[in-house]
């Protein structure tokens, strides 16, 4: 993704009409008077952190995936788009599809057999105290610091498109989020996140349909990228045999197994912000439905995001030029493009809505952080290394104080976030330093048996430390990028896809010499950790249409089929 401005801004696009103001100041007194409504049903442990693990399938499933709606969907992939062209597609399909029906088929069932509230949790139970503590932390620091993202994002858009003062929108929505998700804990957090699933399609939506039909349909709007842009901007792999052949500097190999086999697979089955959706399920059926809904709808998802910045290739009137130039020359950044589009096709009523639906998947965002942040900071930092003795009124109650206190962190780094040039070094480095390594924990912790307590810990930290490594190299010397991405014509995104990939070797590298050389658990230990040595439920007396399996094959077709189209 391109960068995203950090201080100075164009004056306001659009402004709201009375109509607009009372759509917005009603979806902020619906997502408040949920949470006050929802105060009353989180007063256990189980209730506050995991919504009493009653959620239905498609209640878990979009709220899996609107968790994910976040800045870097709404705002930062449109720009992407505009900069990359349909390349950025790949962080929608193959860069989630196979992970989320990898997490449904294989490692939900680990998830909620031992019932655990978080990852680091389930590290626990398979490689100890350490392995948890240090996974904990990463992942708590890792978490405030994205949360930072999208409220810095939203806040960048409100001053973009309305003119509001920035500091006004990141505290109206922090204060928003801390209230909802203090009073009615994840189960406040889901609700509202449905409900913005919903918001984000009909506000986002409008864009699309109507670029479209300016454009004269898709066949045209090819054309018309082709000649205002390159051909390149409008091919999903039939330039990536070569970094040089397309507008991203990156070959299949990164594509296909830094980002499809590592980053993707480490996030959609190790970040908690999104596992803590499914850990809500009612039962294990419905756990596993959920991410394969989920990606179902992920599938779709690139019609709100990505279609956006490739309509504004095709229409906008003005060349959107890098935030380092745009900074100087006054001239609006790729990263304005969402914003320019909505300027270009909402009138008084769309404008609200689509305000309300930028808003809505910013929350989304921020909520998710939040809420995962305070399971992990209580359970798995609060709990185990300062009060092992609290009851669980008091643990529910730090619950509550967290939350006030995560937000205030994430205000924090949303003015952190100010700082930095590319707003996609920040967050693809964070995923490369916790992501990528924790996933090559987890998944040997699932599947090799013979995976030990001290195996699992040192290659945790091995892989963290050479992905921090890495990043600190290419920074202090930037020629340093053709060894790590193995080329001299690789770019910035290359980077982060062969950074995460090396991260991830070094981690089940170092996991199974240490190993080898040390005694691992004994097997009695390990059922319901470990496959082969855990009896997973059978759902075989169900029928064809209402087995996960099925639907996860019907949602991979579906995935090659789209890959194949748009070669």
């Amino acid at each position: 993704m391109s960068p995203l401005p950090a201080m100075a801004v164009p004056s306001h696009l659009v402004r709201l009409s009375a109509v607009d103001v009372v759509i917005v100041i009603f979806y902020f007194a619906l997502v408040l008077s949920i949470g006050w409504y929802l105060r009353g049903r989180a007063h256990t442990g189980e209730d506050f952190f995991l919504a009493g693990r009653e959620m239905s399938a498609w209640v878990a499933g979009l709220s899996f995936l609107s968790a994910n709606l976040g800045a870097l969907e709404l705002m930062g992939w449109a720009g992407s788009a505009y900069q990359y062209g349909i390349l950025a597609t790949h962080w929608y399909w193959i860069g989630a599809i196979p992970a989320m029906l990898f997490l449904a088929l294989v490692m939900m069932p680990f998830y909620y057999i031992c019932q655990t509230h978080s990852v680091p949790g389930y590290l626990k139970l398979r490689f100890g105290e350490p392995a948890r503590a240090l996974s904990a932390i990463s992942f708590a620091f890792m978490t405030v610091l994205m949360s930072g993202v999208n409220m810095f994002a939203m806040a960048k858009v409100l001053q973009i498109v309305l003119g509001w003062d920035i500091n006004f929108s990141i505290w109206v929505s922090s204060v928003t989020v801390a209230i909802y998700v203090g009073l009615g804990g994840l189960r406040s957090a889901i609700f509202n996140e449905v409900l913005q699933f919903f918001l984000i399609w009909a506000g986002a939506l409008l864009i699309p349909i109507l670029g479209l039909y300016e454009a004269g349909g898709w066949w045209h709007l090819k054309l018309l990228i082709a000649q205002r842009a390159s051909e390149q901007y409008v091919h999903l792999w039939a330039t990536l045999g070569s970094f040089s052949n397309n507008p991203m500097g990156i070959n299949w190999v990164g594509i296909v197994f830094g980002l499809g086999a590592v980053i993707s697979m480490g996030y959609w089955t190790t970040d908690f912000l999104v596992v803590q959706r499914i850990l809500s399920a009612k039962d294990i059926r419905s756990a596993q439905m959920a991410p394969i809904i989920g990606a179902g709808f992920k599938m779709l998802v690139p019609m709100i995001v990505i279609l956006p910045g490739l309509l504004g290739l095709a229409v906008l009137p003005e060349k959107l030029v890098p935030e380092s130039m745009a900074t100087v020359s006054g001239a609006h950044s790729y990263n304005d493009v969402l914003p320019l589009m909505m300027a270009r096709y909402f009138g008084p009523g769309l404008l609200g809505l689509g305000v309300t639906a930028l808003v809505a998947g910013f929350m989304s965002g921020m909520a998710g952080n939040v809420s995962a942040f305070t399971t992990v900071w209580t359970y798995d930092i609060y709990r185990p290394l300062m009060n092992q003795r609290g009851s669980d009124r008091h643990y529910v109650n730090m619950g509550r104080w967290t939350t006030v206190i995560g937000v205030l962190i994430s205000v924090g780094t949303a003015y952190l976030v100010m700082q930095f040039a590319s707003i996609m070094d920040y967050v693809q480095a964070l995923f490369s330093f916790f992501i990528a390594p924790l996933f090559g924990t987890v998944v040997l912790g699932m599947l090799w048996r013979r995976a030990s307590a001290a195996g699992g810990f040192w290659g945790l930290l091995c892989g963290t430390l050479c992905s921090i490594s890495m990043w600190t190299w290419v920074k202090v010397d930037p020629s340093a990028l053709r060894y790590v991405a193995l080329s001299p014509h690789a770019k910035g995104l290359a980077q982060d896809m062969y950074q995460a990939l090396w991260s991830f070797l070094t981690c089940v590298g170092v996991t199974v010499v240490v190993s080898l050389a040390t005694k691992p658990l004994p097997e009695v230990e390990l059922n319901g950790l470990v496959y082969g040595l855990t009896e997973i439920p059978a759902v075989a007396d169900l029928s064809l249409y209402q087995k996960p399996v099925f639907w996860a094959a019907v949602v991979g077709i579906v995935f090659v089929v789209l890959n194949l189209i748009f070669w």
